[in-house]
């Protein structure tokens, strides 16, 4: 089958883009608004962009909560999704009123970073501190807005759990990193096999 995204249509039950894009790691983002609350939601629209500098993006559809925090504070954690918080991820993805505790309404501990003033899941494997470098709001071939919003942060700390460090490296098959696949369909990234570039 073929068809154009100018007319959507695919014929089928549901649109598959989002399907096609995966698996796509989950952004589960902390942040904390000017007010002082807190707040956590997890964004499928998430990755590291650049390593040198560490950037990562989150996009979220329309001004979300996360979105409205990074732009008052200017900072935000990424937290690590692992089979055992997938639960307490999906609790924290609730449309609930700005202001709403998701970590107390997930039964998470949320805990102030070392560097930056956002809270995170003291419970997550690994967490990134970052800082917003910039939020942008990107355009179609005809210059029209999109309704997402992109946010840009650059890494300032990482924490990582000692019990998923093996030989070194982060073994995960002890991580167990959970991604987000099409409709409401999620993986664990658990199965893995190296494979490296070929010498030409």
């Amino acid at each position: 089958m073929f068809y154009t995204t100018r007319t959507n249509d695919h014929g089928l039950a549901h649109d598959p883009f989002k399907a096609i894009v995966s698996p796509r790691p989950i952004g589960w983002i902390g942040s904390r608004g000017e007010d002082g609350s807190m707040n956590l939601a997890p964004y499928s629209f998430f990755n590291a962009v650049s390593d040198r500098p560490k950037l990562v993006m989150f996009s979220s559809s329309g001004r979300k909560h996360s979105q409205r925090n990074a732009a008052e504070m200017g900072e935000f954690t990424c937290n690590f999704v692992s089979r055992h918080l997938v639960e307490k991820m999906n609790i924290s993805s609730a449309a609930v009123p700005y202001g709403v505790d998701e970590f107390e309404l997930s039964g998470l501990t949320a805990t102030k970073g070392q560097i930056v003033d956002a809270p995170y899941v003291a419970e997550a494997f690994a967490v990134l501190e970052c800082k917003v470098t910039e939020i942008i709001v990107p355009k179609s071939l005809s210059g029209e807005a999109s309704e997402n919003v992109m946010v840009f942060g650059e890494v300032v700390g990482i924490h990582i759990d000692q019990a998923i460090i093996v030989d070194g490296r982060l073994d995960m098959a002890i991580a167990r990193p959970i991604a987000r696949m099409g409709y409401m369909d999620y993986s664990e990234g658990s199965d893995v096999f190296e494979m490296f570039r070929p010498q030409l």
